[in-house]
């Protein structure tokens, strides 16, 4: 047991990658006269673009597009800042030494056939990290598609993509290369810009954590988007995120998509928690409280990106919409309120103003619906007054093409008014990326269509005003920049510190075996430790034991069996409840008995629990410890169907008092524990500190593998609340598990 708080969160200052995203001269070895190869396409890609001087590297070549060829590095006279590859997997080793011996500070190894290939494969991959370490340089890959950065005084598209993109704001990191020329295409479609895309290919030495930590301190930056299968460092990337997402002067959102959602590779543990908390249940809680948006799909990842990129941060949740059709306005409200947006209630001024300015028929109500003959002048009435209203944060106008609408004039009016949509005095100042820092309200479009709106979406594209094929869309990208916002701003308090019997916990894990679950006893005897409030218990190894602890007790009273080799006492009838008299408490002790001899006759059994009834709300708490993030929160509703109702959520810990009742809160049984159906409600605040002294235990003892207190009874406000059963597997000895991956104990800890 570690009664120290985990070791506090310190992050590193940035590597050094400027030879690879900013060099002055590049060498492309494996360049290539073959329009057909990769190495033609890559050394052409740099040469068009690059503002530096750039130097093929061929020995079978004398020119390659009209520029000197070199049979290696060792004979360009000039120094190398970076080095791109493209030579089969088995000469990269040999290359590698030559870059080493030339002074060349950058890598980036385009080549396959590493660890992704077998056992040969992982071989020369580690003769990649040897020369890493060897030499000293920075390096990308192997297996990767390359780099690329816009910045205007370097243009390096250093990848086998078709084109360089537009520069922009945004920067796209991946772990698959296919995937990131994919998107290219796709942005360069839609007209979205970049500032540096990077694909990491094997990650053998440079991995996102580095990139992340480079992109943080880019001013080109304003948006950071990525593509994960793995993690390198999982503590790491939770206090790098936090950083960039919300503690430096200048935050910027991180959005993610992260493939693996299925349970397929989850490992099977036995107790409820480790059984819940798969890990895509344990990315979800990483993301939450890392301020990274998740988002389940790459097209998603770009409709938020550039919502994030062009406009600024609304100041709350209230939108309004604005429409030309019911329809589609109504659709639009339907998906707000889905998406916990609240629909701006106007104030009478905006009201009247709507009045004067629309038609009789006209919604002048949130959505306000200008009719479907309307011209640019109802949509700028419209919206200029919805955008003046101060309880509006912000608005989303839709657009259904009719033969009387000049789409292409509204557009230039939906963007007049956004220009000028001032932020009400009232309403926080918004971050300080890409189009913020004026003080305006975000504004949104979904002019639906394709081809009739098209010449109206030019004009919106180009006027930074994110537009959207559907409402449903603009609005889930309006709702994930209120949550940012709500992460940016959110209260920073200090984790809990609960008094501790320190010398009974260290007896626990002083008395207990490793790797395996320990007696039931030993697992409230730690709870207890930690102050959790419990419900009276004894333990009895006869009836007549069983009879004095229960009348000592209290009645009525429940018996459990006591036995290493029972682990669901359910199953084999090995619990007894409401039992209200001496005689019922010795009569159930013999029935159990005889039900455990007769389906489990091998079972030792060390007698019973005798515990005391206690009325209430059955919930769940747990700890998982991840190997990659640390001690892993659960709760949820409780009782001996958790594992089918399934209505449970994670947190890292540890978490304050906020993130706990997020907790509570996020969870479907929230609404029985504040009382429905005549039931009165629960004690929650019980509840609550409960959920914050098992943050602390999981902190502070990292030996926990598994803990579960299966059922935790919420009483009726103002009674509190009681353990009633737990189980506890410790790590096997020798093995100390990770941390807090959320803030060290005595800290800030978020949601």
């Amino acid at each position: 047991m570690d009664p120290r708080p985990a070791v506090a969160r310190v992050t590193a200052p940035a590597r050094d990658l400027s030879s690879i995203f900013a060099p002055r001269s590049v060498a492309v070895i494996g360049a290539s006269r073959d329009p057909g190869k990769v190495g033609h396409a890559i050394f052409r890609n740099v040469l068009e673009d690059f503002q530096g001087v750039v130097y093929p590297v061929n020995p079978h070549a004398q020119a390659i597009r009209g520029v000197r060829s070199y049979p290696s590095v060792q004979e360009i006279p000039d120094p190398l800042d970076l080095a791109i590859i493209i030579v089969p997997a088995a000469s990269v080793r040999a290359v590698l030494d030559e870059c080493g011996r030339k002074g060349v500070r950058g890598v980036v190894v385009i080549s396959a056939g590493f660890r992704e290939s077998g056992p040969q494969g992982r071989h020369r991959e580690s003769e990649v990290v040897a020369a890493v370490q060897q030499y000293g340089f920075a390096l990308i890959g192997p297996n990767c598609l390359g780099v690329l950065n816009t910045d205007p005084a370097v243009r390096l598209n250093a990848t086998f993509a078709r084109a360089m993109p537009a520069a922009g704001s945004i920067a796209f990191l991946s772990q698959s290369g296919a995937l990131t020329t994919a998107v290219l295409d796709y942005a360069r479609a839609r007209g979205i810009g970049f500032s540096k895309l990077v694909s990491l290919g094997n990650k053998a030495d440079v991995t996102e954590l580095d990139l992340l930590a480079a992109l943080r301190d880019d001013p080109r930056t304003d948006v950071i988007l990525l593509y994960l299968e793995e993690l390198a460092d999982g503590q790491r990337f939770i206090g790098l995120c936090r950083e960039i997402t919300g503690e430096i002067a200048q935050p910027k959102p991180i959005l993610a998509v992260k493939s693996g959602r299925t349970p397929a590779g989850a490992r099977a543990v036995s107790s409820h928690t480790g059984s819940l908390a798969g890990s895509d249940e344990v990315y979800d809680a990483v993301f939450l409280q890392s301020g990274v948006l998740r988002v389940d799909s790459v097209e998603e990842l770009f409709h938020y990106a550039v919502a994030f990129a062009n406009q600024p941060l609304p100041s709350g949740r209230r939108v309004a919409i604005v429409t030309n059709a019911g329809g589609p306005g109504i659709m639009a409200a339907d998906a707000a309120v889905r998406q916990g947006l609240e629909l701006a209630a106007f104030a009478e001024g905006t009201k009247q103003a709507l009045r004067l300015s629309l038609p009789a028929e006209a919604a002048i109500d949130n959505p306000v619906d200008v009719v479907g003959d309307a011209q640019h002048d109802r949509y700028q009435a419209a919206l200029r007054a919805v955008l003046r209203d101060p309880g509006a944060d912000g608005a989303i106008v839709v657009l259904t093409p009719q033969a009387v609408t000049d789409i292409e004039q509204i557009a230039r009016v939906v963007a007049e008014e956004a220009r000028g949509a001032p932020r009400h005095p009232a309403q926080g100042s918004a971050l300080h990326h890409a189009a913020q820092g004026s003080g305006r309200k975000p504004v949104l479009a979904s002019f639906m269509g394709l081809v009739d709106v098209s010449a109206g979406v030019r004009v919106l594209e180009e006027a930074r005003i994110p537009h959207y094929g559907f409402p449903e869309d603009a609005v889930r990208a309006f709702a994930a920049m209120t949550r940012y916002a709500e992460w940016v701003h959110r209260p920073r308090t200090e984790v809990r510190q609960f008094s501790v019997d320190r010398a009974a916990a260290s007896d626990v894990l002083r008395r207990s075996p490793r790797g395996v679950f320990v007696r039931e006893t030993m697992a409230l005897r730690l709870i207890e430790a930690y102050g959790f409030p419990m419900a009276p218990w004894a333990e009895a190894s006869s009836a007549e034991e069983a009879v004095i602890r229960a009348s000592a007790i209290g009645f009525p009273v429940a018996i459990k069996v006591l036995s290493p080799q029972i682990v669901h006492k359910v199953d084999v009838g090995g619990i007894r409840l409401d039992l209200t008299a001496p005689s019922e408490v010795r009569a159930a002790y013999e029935e159990m008995m005889a039900d455990i001899a007769r389906r489990l006759p091998g079972a030792a059994v060390e007698g019973v629990l005798v515990q005391k009834m206690v009325p209430g709300v059955e919930t769940i708490l747990g700890i998982n410890r991840d190997p990659q993030f640390g001690p892993i929160l659960m709760f949820g509703l409780g009782g001996i169907y958790v594992e089918v109702f399934r209505d449970v959520t994670f947190r890292l810990a540890p978490i304050r008092e906020l993130g706990a009742q997020r907790m509570v809160e996020s969870i479907k049984a929230g609404q029985i524990l504040r009382g429905v159906r005549g039931r009165p409600p629960a004690d929650v605040e019980a509840l609550l500190e409960c959920i914050e002294r098992l943050s602390q235990l999981a902190v502070e003892i990292p030996e926990i593998a598994e803990l579960d207190i299966n059922p935790l009874m919420v009483l009726p406000a103002g009674q509190g609340a009681a353990v009633v059963d737990a189980r506890l597997r410790l790590l096997e000895e020798g093995v100390r598990g990770q941390g807090s991956g959320a803030g060290k104990n005595t800290g800030t800890a978020d949601t």
